[in-house]
């Protein structure tokens, strides 16, 4: 048996001659859970929220992207296509010809994003489930025609309804700019509108996407693409994932770069992280004020305890020996509270993510809050807690016991 943790555990549990002793435990302990219990459940919608954006993302983002390491545009070699055609990591290769233009509509205008894609795109990704009005295609027959963000057929009272079309603008590269007559200069493309997607509020307010040879033609490039977007077999490992991004980067060179799905919105994704840590932190924070209970309640014990105290010491107890055992008492306080929050903030949170008890507010993506409980979180809550417990029920220990 070891000396200091049963004598703490027998203090823990014992009713003290002061009643106020107790009490300020108690309500340390329960800070302790209602703070464990907060940052489980707190984080845990967080990840719910961050859940969606990526998914969000992944519909529009490819796993992929191969653009050039300079410059706007390049055109696509038949060896690299080729290469990509045979490798059974590749579920499908999109080309992507982007530039900002200029979008008018029975006298509505705006600028736009415009994305001309090519029917792998079409197929391959995730826009479907993004459909509001129309349908996700562009052409009707060969009819080319426009997909619109949500946000820009608003601006432009653009719809599939309306058989009135679009007038795309871009400046010509090969005209002289006139004063007198400015639109000779620019190139303009005429369609429907097939479709209105909704993605996220920042995307939608510019988003169009458009046949690739009708932005091709739009801009006059040619067979020049922005990007190629590579969206990879179901299934694969993260070693595989590995294998094949090294291959893919020896085999496009220095000329070009290879950016993963993370790598195409890196400061989103950082900053994603950064919040969810201050998020982390300042709970944490809160959760040290709630442990300063501890620091009170210990600091009477050890005045109730002196006599205990003397007796050890006539009994050999050296000073090093009680302060653990004052030490491990007011630490196992907020143990204890620690493990009553993880236990409900665990099973709220499970309840939250696989029921939907709580709903959202008003009108949204999702009926109930989202919750992801990640095991990860679980065990950082429990070392930040453990640790906060520990420092604070070192300062009345040491000192006490002098």
């Amino acid at each position: 048996m070891r000396l200091a943790p049963f004598i703490a555990g027998r203090y823990l549990f014992a009713r003290k001659s002061h009643n106020v002793i107790n009490v300020i435990s108690a309500i340390s302990a329960l800070g302790m859970a209602i703070g464990t219990a907060a940052l489980i459940l707190i984080l845990s919608v967080y990840n719910g929220f961050d859940k969606i954006i990526k998914d969000n993302m992944s519909d529009v983002d490819a796993d992929f992207v191969v653009r050039t390491a300079s410059g706007k545009r390049f055109e696509p070699s038949a060896d690299i296509l080729d290469w990509l055609a045979g490798r059974p990591e590749v579920a499908s290769v999109g080309k992507v010809l982007e530039e900002n233009v200029f979008i008018l509509h029975e006298g509505n205008q705006s600028i736009a994003s415009a994305r001309g894609v090519d029917s792998v795109y079409v197929q391959s990704s995730g826009m479907h489930n993004h459909l509001l009005l129309g349908n996700w295609s562009l052409h009707d027959g060969d009819l080319p025609l426009a997909a619109l963000g949500t946000e820009l057929s608003s601006k432009l009272n653009a719809s599939p309804n309306f058989r009135t079309p679009v007038t795309i603008y871009y400046p010509s590269a090969d005209a002289q700019f006139s004063p007198s007559n400015p639109t000779a200069s620019l190139r303009k493309e005429k369609m429907l509108v097939g479709s209105i997607l909704s993605v996220n509020a920042e995307m939608d307010s510019g988003l169009l996407i458009v046949p690739l040879e009708t932005m091709s033609s739009l801009l006059g490039c040619g067979g020049e693409v922005s990007r190629l977007e590579l969206r990879l077999a179901p299934g694969l490992s993260r070693r595989e994932t590995r294998s094949f991004t090294k291959a893919l980067s020896e085999k496009t060179g220095d000329g070009f770069k290879v950016l993963d799905r993370y790598q195409q919105h890196a400061t989103l994704y950082r900053m994603m992280r950064y919040e969810k840590a201050a998020i982390w932190l300042i709970l944490l924070f809160v959760v040290l004020i709630v442990a300063l209970n501890i620091f009170g309640s210990l600091s009477m014990l050890i005045i109730e305890k002196e006599e205990d105290i003397a007796t050890l010491r006539a009994l050999g107890a050296d000073d090093p020996l009680i302060r653990r055992i004052f030490i491990l008492e007011g630490w196992m306080v907020s143990l204890l509270g620690m493990l009553i929050g993880l236990v409900v903030g665990v099973v709220l949170a499970l309840l939250q993510q696989h029921l939907g008890l709580v709903k959202m507010p008003g009108s949204f993506i999702v009926d109930a809050y989202p919750v992801v409980l990640q095991w990860g979180d679980v065990l950082l809550t429990a070392a930040g807690v453990a640790l906060i417990g520990l420092l604070v029920a070192l300062a009345p220990a040491l000192r006490g016991t002098k």
